[in-house]
Order: structure tokens, then C-alpha cells, then sequence
């Protein structure tokens, strides 16, 4: 059996430019080699999954190549560049501060940051999950972060940013990693896909992007899971089925219904939803979502706010078109309210039913009103 590499692992990109979704900040660390101009420390911050350490790993492999390209990326040829990527690296010191968290974990890395590089120009310490160290840590480190030696350059990595203590926050340049856009993980698992030679439907890859919720590697995991489980060949319903999603077709089938005022296929509908084991939480916390995108996508000029394939896409406008402004906002407040009030129902199925019911009612109640 061959050695399985993750997908997460096997494509991790290598150079800033390949870097999915963070362009403002690949864009500024290059710059700043450019420039000459390293910050002793960087405090990488955002949501896991989004690239922070993959950056941090770049950007300590470009800092240290003797032959920077001229778009200023590493070349992946010198001998710094194939010690990195083999693993062998001198100057690059990783640590995981979640299992390596004591004050005596931290005077052994100041202790290694008085050695000069032996080759190379700068040692790099890379330290993931920062805001586990304790507060004795925290101290320990904070006079090697005020006044390091110029060959050292730090790297602290956290998902929680309001866990580290302002004296530290004050010594690094922070850089905020965003969520990464639904159409940039499409177009990611896509080149995985095809690289891999996996067949799928578009809207299979939109479905595990949508799941994933802007995290590249929880959307890599994902893929693999579905590949492995569908052997190859992702199609749209069978990642539904896996991924416990509700098909946003549903949604559509109720918008059309509440129009009509056709509170049975409401009400039918709902059980199918409830028979294929959906909790009412989920499904109206949907449906305020899809409420949500038809009245994104009245105006053209907002239709880059959907996060949703070209072929849903016009759907939502179709459909947005035939409501208007005004009956969609009186449906979104209704849901909206349901979803708020949710949680205290004691009846939690009457409730989404009683709320059903009423924006099936709104057409009707509109037009008693007009009349």
C-alpha cells in the first residue's frame, strides 16, 4: 500500500504567490523583503485553517534563500531552499506552544537564539498556537522579543488573537488573515481535483467550500474524506447525503410555496426535512440565509455577496425577481424573529411550523390589506 499523503500536505503552497485568498498579506511580506525592511517579529492572527502557518514557513524559507527570484519568491534550488524542503534546515525552529508551553520551554529557545546562524543569514522561530503559553512564558520571552539579535526573526501564529497580553501584541507586526472566499476554495479544489484525475459536479466542490466556512485545510479534509468514501467521482447529492447539508433546493421549493400561499406544501415539506433527520435550528437558520441572498440579489451590483455557484446564482435572481424587495423583507424579518426566538420554544417543532405558516400567510395578508 502506498503511503497516502494529504491533500492538505501535498498541496500546501510553497511560494507567496500560491498562497490561496491572503494577497493582501503575501503582498506585504514580499515588500518588505524587497525593501529590506523584516520586522524582528510577525504575529500571524486568524480563524485555523486559513494559511498563517504556511505563510510563516514561506516566508522563513524566502528570508533565508541566497537566490531570490525577481517576483521575490524563494528559488527552490540553493542549498538553504533543498535544506528547507528536506526537512534539514538549521535555521528554521518550529514549536508547537500548545504542548510546549512552560517557562522552561521558552529559556531553551532564548537559549538558542544567542547562537548565530551557523550558515545562512537569519535564524527564524516559528511558534504555532502563541496564546498557550503561560504568563511566566510570556514573560520569559518578552526581553529576547524586545531587543533580539538582528539575525533572529520571530513568527508567533494564534487563532486568538484577545489571548495574547498587549506587551507582546505592542512588539510584533500583526497581520489579520481573513476567512477565505467560498469561489477561492472552489477554484483550489478544482486544481486539486483535476490533479488528482477525481471526476465531480461543480456544485459537489461549492458544497464542500460552503461546509468548510472560509478554512482551506477543513475544506481539503473534506475533499479527501468524500473521494475516499465515493471513490473518485463527487456528485453533488452524494456530498449533501455525507456532509449532513440540506440541498438549497428545498429553500427554493419554500419561497415558491410561500408566494403561492400554499401552506400544505409547506407544511409537507418541512416533514420531508425533518424525515431525512434535520433539526429545526438548522433549517431555519438555512432559510433565513437563503432569504438573505434573494434580497442580495435584486441589485446586480451586489450579486458578488453570494456565495453560491454561477447556476444558484441566477436562481436567486429569478427567484428575488418574482418577490421583489418589499415581500422579501417581510419575510426575512419573520425568520429572522423564528431564529432569534428559536432556542426558548419548548415546542421546537410547532415553532418552525407556526413560523411557516406565517410567511405562507404574508401574500394573502398583503393583498387583505391592499384591498
Amino acid at each position: 500500500m502506498q503511503n497516502f499523503i494529504v491533500s492538505a500536505r501535498k498541496y500546501r503552497p510553497a511560494t507567496f504567490d500560491s498562497v490561496v485568498g491572503q494577497s493582501h498579506i503575501t503582498t506585504t511580506l514580499k515588500n518588505a523583503i524587497r525593501s529590506g525592511q523584516l520586522a524582528q517579529a510577525f504575529l500571524f492572527c486568524g480563524p485555523r485553517g486559513v494559511g498563517k502557518t504556511t505563510c510563516a514557513r514561506i516566508l522563513a524559507k524566502t528570508i533565508n534563500c541566497t537566490n531570490l527570484t525577481s517576483a521575490t519568491e524563494a528559488c527552490g534550488e540553493c542549498e538553504s531552499c533543498r535544506s528547507f524542503d528536506n526537512g534539514q534546515s538549521m535555521n528554521i525552529f518550529e514549536l508547537d506552544a500548545a504542548s510546549n508551553n512552560s517557562v522552561d520551554d521558552i529559556r531553551t529557545l532564548v537559549e538558542q537564539v544567542r547562537i548565530p546562524p551557523q550558515t545562512g543569514q537569519y535564524k527564524v522561530y516559528i511558534i504555532d498556537e502563541v496564546h498557550m503559553l503561560s504568563q511566566a512564558a510570556f514573560n520569559a520571552f518578552l526581553k529576547t522579543l524586545e531587543e533580539p539579535p538582528a539575525y533572529a526573526k520571530f513568527i508567533l501564529a494564534t487563532t486568538e488573537k484577545h489571548k495574547i497580553i498587549p506587551t507582546i501584541l505592542s512588539r510584533c507586526q500583526v497581520f489579520d488573515f481573513k476567512r477565505i472566499e467560498t469561489e477561492d476554495i472552489v477554484k483550489h479544489l478544482e486544481y486539486v481535483a483535476n490533479s488528482e484525475g477525481v471526476t465531480f459536479e461543480p456544485e459537489a466542490l461549492q458544497v464542500i467550500a460552503r461546509k468548510a466556512e472560509g478554512g482551506l485545510r477543513d475544506a481539503l479534509s473534506t475533499f479527501d474524506q468524500l473521494v475516499s468514501f465515493t471513490g473518485s467521482n463527487l456528485t453533488k447529492q452524494l456530498c449533501l447525503e455525507n456532509l449532513n447539508m440540506l440541498d438549497s433546493d428545498y429553500y427554493f421549493r419554500f419561497v415558491d410555496n410561500f408566494r403561492n400561499g400554499n401552506v400544505a406544501a409547506v407544511l409537507n415539506l418541512y416533514q420531508e426535512i425533518i424525515d431525512k433527520g434535520f433539526d429545526g435550528q438548522h433549517f431555519i437558520t438555512g432559510l433565513t440565509e437563503h432569504l438573505r441572498n434573494l434580497v442580495v440579489a435584486i441589485d446586480p451590483a451586489t450579486h458578488k455577496l453570494l456565495e453560491a455557484s454561477e447556476a444558484n446564482r441566477k436562481r436567486y435572481a429569478e427567484q428575488s425577481a418574482g418577490c421583489g424587495l418589499g415581500l422579501l423583507m417581510k419575510y426575512l424579518e419573520i425568520a429572522s424573529d423564528y431564529e432569534y426566538r428559536f432556542r426558548e420554544a419548548s415546542n421546537k417543532r410547532l415553532f418552525v411550523e407556526v413560523a411557516l405558516m406565517k410567511l405562507a400567510a404574508v401574500v394573502k395578508n398583503l393583498q387583505q390589506a391592499a384591498g
